[in-house]
């Protein structure tokens, strides 16, 4: 019987292959390239071998359906993209670790002189991060030589489907936080990896976040970093020096601008004392954190006792505790968003074929069809920057008083638009938000937006599908 381990799927036995150049699981810009799903490698050689691997390809980037209860997603990751596409190359080590593996056995010489000598040098359209986009709407397209748009679609799934994700729940937790709320990014340590905390944190910020304790983060963003304090020092400093209120004041006396986390022991007493300190004018405190118990209660407890002190809460927060939260009537002032931040219901973006040598083409199996095409997306404001109607059509048609969303980016693998600053992206995010229907923007069942399809990409569609059964019975 043929086993996979038999087709060289699976390899079981013990012998060490030769080793990359680091065991570290740590990713830097080098290893890029070979951060991708063996299948892309074994396809690119392919291609190669039948000679096809120059031919002009697209791809579009698209999510199939939103995240239940998710009424739209915030585009975000394109600069990342867009930075590993500009040092997309394949080093000698890379190779000959590739080599070692005895996969590519059968794959010619000219494979490897296409890794060894090839760059990107096709062009991007993309939707500007911080736009709203819905179900079947490519935020991002790849045309470029066939080899080379196959290699990248797992980076580019990786970058965009985790970064819309972020940016998607942080526009939602501005929305139902409103924009007096002070909302910090507290993931790091539950993010899926260092790598991914540091998309997070640039995605939850350009979603509309104010800061985040990540410090690495903030200060590659030229941010600056924000957070207070943790249980730990209350309980080191209250054993060691006395009283909880031996603790807050060496705290408070290195860094006079950080909130105090008051609920180590018991909150109200330690706000009690914090008044007494306040009235007497012996401190100036610019904020106290609640971080467990009943948050409404406390929240209004404390707020009797510091009623001119602003009030953060955390603890496994979300927009939907927010909302409970806010309609309780609770005295919060700031939120801070960690683990239902940056983990919860996965963005399942894809990244499908379109067109190759100019032939539209679609995938039709059940429940997973795509458009054929290179594809835009034609949206129309009201006057007062509502959005009216959003069209999904083909690159060459035109609808009038409709903006076409994709542009592009990047031209024969050269970036063509300066970096957008987060400012930016954040401004475009609340817009976008802003100006979407209430049903779609609310939390439980919310309602979609009715993309309507062209009537040249319904046509095109209906042809295509009548091409696919001619080739199958062929």
């Amino acid at each position: 019987m043929t086993t996979f381990s038999d087709l060289g799927y699976v390899h079981t036995n013990t012998q060490q292959l030769q080793s990359y150049p680091t065991q570290e699981l740590n990713l830097c810009a080098d290893d890029y390239s070979l951060l991708t799903d063996l299948y892309q490698l074994t396809m690119a050689a392919c291609y190669t071998g039948e000679g096809i691997e120059q031919r002009k390809a697209s791809f579009e980037l698209f999510v199939r359906r939103l995240p239940e209860d998710f009424g739209y997603l915030i585009a975000m990751g394109l600069a990342q993209a867009l930075e590993y596409l500009t040092k997309f190359r394949f080093s000698s080590a890379q190779i000959a670790a590739l080599q070692a593996t005895g996969i590519f056995a059968q794959a010619g010489d000219r494979f490897w002189s296409l890794l060894a000598q090839g760059r990107f040098t096709g062009d991007v359209w993309a939707v500007p991060e911080g736009t709203a986009v819905f179900a079947n709407q490519p935020l991002l397209r790849i045309e470029a030589p066939l080899w080379q748009a196959q290699l990248v679609e797992t980076y580019l799934l990786n970058t965009i489907n985790y970064q819309t994700l972020i940016a998607s729940r942080a526009a939602r937790l501005r929305d139902v936080a409103g924009e007096q709320a002070t909302l910090l990014e507290f993931g790091t340590r539950r993010a899926f990896s260092p790598q991914a905390s540091l998309w997070a944190a640039r995605a939850a910020l350009a979603g509309g976040l104010d800061a985040t304790s990540n410090v690495l983060a903030a200060l590659q963003l030229g941010q600056l970093p924000s957070g207070t304090m943790a249980h730990a020092l209350v309980m080191a400093l209250s054993a060691i020096e006395g009283s909880e209120e031996r603790a807050f004041s060496a705290f408070h006396r290195y860094f006079p601008g950080a909130p105090l986390l008051i609920d180590t022991y018991d909150t109200v007493a330690a706000a009690q004392r914090l008044a007494q300190k306040v009235n007497s004018g012996e401190i100036k405190l610019t904020g106290v954190r609640l971080d467990s118990g009943d948050l409404v209660s406390l929240s209004k407890q404390v707020r009797s006792l510091l009623p001119n002190v602003p009030i953060f809460a955390s603890g496994d927060l979300d927009e939907w505790e927010i909302a409970r939260l806010k309609a309780a009537q609770a005295e919060i002032d700031g939120y801070g968003l960690g683990t239902k931040l940056v983990t919860g219901s996965p963005v399942n973006g894809v990244y499908k074929l379109v067109e190759i040598d100019g032939i539209p083409v679609m995938k039709n199996s059940s429940g997973k069809g795509t458009y054929p095409g290179r594809k835009q997306i034609f949206r129309s404001l009201t006057s007062g920057g509502k959005l009216k109607t959003d069209r999904l059509g083909l690159v060459d048609e035109n609808f009038l008083e409709a903006k076409p969303l994709l542009q592009l980016v990047m031209q024969e693998g050269k970036q063509i638009q300066p970096p957008e600053t987060l400012t930016a992206i954040r401004q475009r995010t609340a817009i976008s938000v802003a100006s979407l229907p209430q049903q779609t923007r609310r939390l439980d069942h919310p309602v979609g937006v009715y993309v309507e399809i062209s009537e040249g990409l319904r046509v095109l569609t209906e042809e295509t599908k009548k091409r696919i059964k001619s080739t199958k019975q062929v």
